[in-house]
């Protein structure tokens, strides 16, 4: 197998891949958002992954250094295009393993929440997109 074939999503996706928790928050801020240029605060995002304000402040900056989120000094954050489409990657992958767990599998809702959290992480591109593919066929797939 080549690299590109085993490389899991950190590896494979990015020159300087993101950590977990920083996947996590870009994809907590998009489903926050909605859209691409809507304005989200710090406060609904330490709400949503119950952590402090403190926390989301310091992975913003990191966010920020790297190209994927903007704030003004005390304002609301909104995702570079570049942080919208990783997030929405990373949401993506993420519903649709919730949805297959709970759907197909019947795997209880919060079991389901946080599985899908740990696989959205560590599945390769290349598999990733032949499950969807599976999931498609199956009738599981999202609008958004």
């Amino acid at each position: 197998m080549t690299e590109s074939q085993t490389g899991t999503m950190l590896e494979s996706r990015t020159k300087e891949p993101l950590s977990h928790s920083l996947e996590d928050y870009l994809e907590a801020i998009v489903d926050l958002a909605g859209a691409p240029d809507a304005p989200i605060r710090a406060v609904d995002v330490a709400t949503k992954l119950n952590v402090s304000k403190a926390s989301v402040s310091k992975a913003i900056t990191n966010l920020k250094e790297k190209g994927y989120a903007v704030q003004p000094y005390y304002g609301d954050i909104t995702l570079t295009e570049k942080g919208y489409e990783y997030g929405s990657t990373i949401w993506r992958r993420h519903n649709l393993l919730y949805r297959f767990m709970t759907e197909a599998i019947g795997i209880d809702a919060e079991t389901a929440n946080y599985e899908a959290c740990q696989i959205e992480h560590g599945i390769s591109v290349e598999s990733f997109k032949k499950w969807e593919e599976y999931l498609a066929k199956q009738g599981i797939v999202l609008d958004k």
